[in-house]
């Protein structure tokens, strides 16, 4: 079967609509399959595919209300998700177009997410001009509002929809597997370990490597980790963690309980430190939550202000990430800098506090299980030291059996 566009649309109610796009597609020279998510109604167009017959039943909400219809589109997307990623597997997909509106949008973009970085993927939605981080999330995902809602075919809608059509065609004509000529490694970074991040950058290209910096934001560590699990990523030098600490304390940039759990599946080398474990992230100062307004704060710019992490909250950090050290069944390295976090945990500046970084170490250090595939090594330096940079270079050429003359 040849790999073809997969348009997506609950057809009970946008089946006209979606017959457009698709009747575009084919127009522009790209073959295409319809598929009819819906949930409700029969459809108001023959789909190529339905999901009401991969749907175990009942396959719709009968009572009609808001609970039952959420359950329902939240058991077809896992369906779409399943569907869809089996189908990739098969070489049967070619890129993924969607419309629809907010439930829509909700069923539809899961399993576009689901699907690998560079295949192309657009929804088209009502709900497209503001916040789209859930539907996104850390994917490659083409977002573009309707404008009206899409309900029916009018001046708008037909403009709105043909580009979409016309920008899916463009994508999947001209798609070209990027190639590959070094190996790529992820790293995570902050402004307060720029310098370590850096140095360790240019060496490895200098490796012959393609290291990828990631920023440290929740978001960027999700990102690293999907290319990770999607085999995009060779290694990982996970310097900057500091994800952990927001997701323990209530911060802007939190990671998820998964954290870390996408290398460990991959088995791919990974080297971790502690970087900016000294601070959790919060907006203007204003935002701080009131429980906090008495502790060490920093005001980093208008936007965001940092606080000191306290010993016992590191203790508590130091033990999550000890035990998910303890998971790992392939080579891993943790490498501590002893004399600080970040550039703000440094003599002199206003989150050195030496108790509390202890505090971190000794719990990371008390959790672990040591085996000969899972290293702990304390390096005398400042986390921004150029030396250091060099000892997560080396520590990460060590475990992926390259090591330097």
């Amino acid at each position: 079967m040849q790999p073809a566009v997969y348009a997506i649309a609950t057809m009970d109610t946008k089946g006209r609509e979606l017959q457009f796009v698709a009747e575009r597609l084919r127009e522009a020279g790209v073959a295409v399959r319809t598929v009819d998510v819906g949930t409700q109604h029969e459809p108001q167009a023959t789909p190529d595919l339905s999901l009401r017959k991969l749907f175990p039943p009942p396959h719709k909400a009968e009572s009609g209300g808001p609970s039952s219809r959420a359950d329902a589109v939240s058991a077809a997307s896992k369906v779409l998700t399943g569907f869809l990623v089996a189908e990739h597997g098969l070489g049967r997909v070619a890129g993924v177009v969607g419309i629809g509106g907010s439930g829509g949008t909700a069923l539809i973009t899961p399993a576009m997410r689901a699907l690998p970085i560079g295949l192309p993927k657009l929804m088209v939605s009502t709900v497209a001009s503001g916040d789209v981080s859930a539907y996104v999330g850390c994917s490659d995902l083409v977002m573009t509002p309707s404008v009206v809602d899409v309900a029916g075919l009018n001046v708008v809608s037909r403009t709105v929809l043909a580009n979409a059509a016309h920008a899916m065609a463009g994508m999947v004509r001209e798609f070209r597997p990027v190639k590959v000529e070094r190996p790529a490694l992820g790293l995570t970074m902050f402004g307060l370990t720029t310098p370590c991040v850096d140095a360790a950058r240019v060496a490895l290209e200098a490796l012959g490597y393609d290291p990828l910096a990631f920023h440290a934001t929740g978001v960027g560590g999700r990102a690293m980790e999907n290319l990770v699990a999607s085999g995009m990523i060779q290694g990982v030098l996970d310097v900057t963690t500091t994800e952990v600490a927001d997701y323990f304390m209530g911060g802007i940039f939190p990671c998820v309980e998964d954290r870390f759990e996408a290398q460990i599946t991959a088995g791919v080398p990974c080297v971790l430190s502690l970087g900016a474990l000294d601070m959790v992230n919060f907006g203007a100062l204003d935002t701080v939550p009131e429980k906090y307004r008495g502790r060490r704060l920093h005001r980093h710019n208008d936007q965001i202000t940092l606080m000191r992490t306290t010993p016992e909250e590191n203790r508590r950090m130091g033990r999550w990430i000890g035990a998910k050290l303890n998971g790992w069944k392939t080579p891993v390295a943790l490498l501590i800098p002893e004399h600080g976090l970040s550039g703000l945990d440094a003599p002199g500046q206003p989150f050195h506090d030496p108790e509390a970084d202890a505090a971190l170490l000794e719990a990371i250090e008390e959790v672990v299980v040591p085996t000969e595939d899972r290293a702990i090594q304390r390096c005398p330096r400042h986390i921004n030291d150029p030396e250091f940079a060099q000892a997560l270079v080396q520590a990460f050429l060590t475990l992926a059996g390259r090591v330097r003359d």
